[in-house]
């Protein structure tokens, strides 16, 4: 039987060289817009929080960056906490909530549609972190369209 002569793992080793970067580092133009629309549930699968994650590495990159929260994509933006709101009940059981928090103080705007908060999901509009603009069903269509009439760039996150 083959001996495995390789050390075990220390903390601190690297596995990947993290530091080479291919591409240049893009940067918005003036004016450049993005969108970044979630029709996710949270806690189902990691990329609510992963484009969370790039929604506000957009606007760092000097993006007008928006969010847009519809259907199942409206869990992300409902206050947590347990035993109250804002107590995290486990590590992680506040990432979204904290991103999007971090995201708008960053000056980027949020949205969820009024329709799957109430009729949907049970919420109303208090519910929603402070920060986040609800809006009309109507909207979240037209909203979409707006940003492709100023070329933006739209990153769609879908799971359902």
């Amino acid at each position: 039987m083959p001996a495995v002569t390789k050390p075990v793992h220390q903390k601190g080793d690297y596995f990947v060289d993290y530091e080479q970067k291919l591409f240049e580092d893009v940067k918005a133009g003036p004016g450049e817009k993005a969108l970044v629309t979630f029709h996710t549930v949270a806690f189902e699968g990691s990329i609510g929080f992963v484009n969370l994650l790039q929604a506000t590495r957009l606007k760092r990159k000097g993006f007008d960056t928006s969010v847009l929260l519809y259907g199942p994509g409206v869990t992300l933006g409902v206050q947590r906490g347990f035993p109250k709101l804002g107590d995290e009940a486990f590590p992680g059981h506040l990432n979204f909530n904290n991103q999007i928090e971090k995201f708008l103080a960053e000056g980027g705007k949020a949205y969820a549609c009024r329709f799957a908060l109430q009729a949907l999901y049970g919420h109303g509009e208090p519910s929603l972190i402070p920060g986040i603009q609800p809006i009309s069903p109507l909207d979240v269509l037209d909203l979409i369209l707006l940003h492709r009439k100023d070329n933006a760039f739209i990153l769609d996150t879908w799971t359902l």
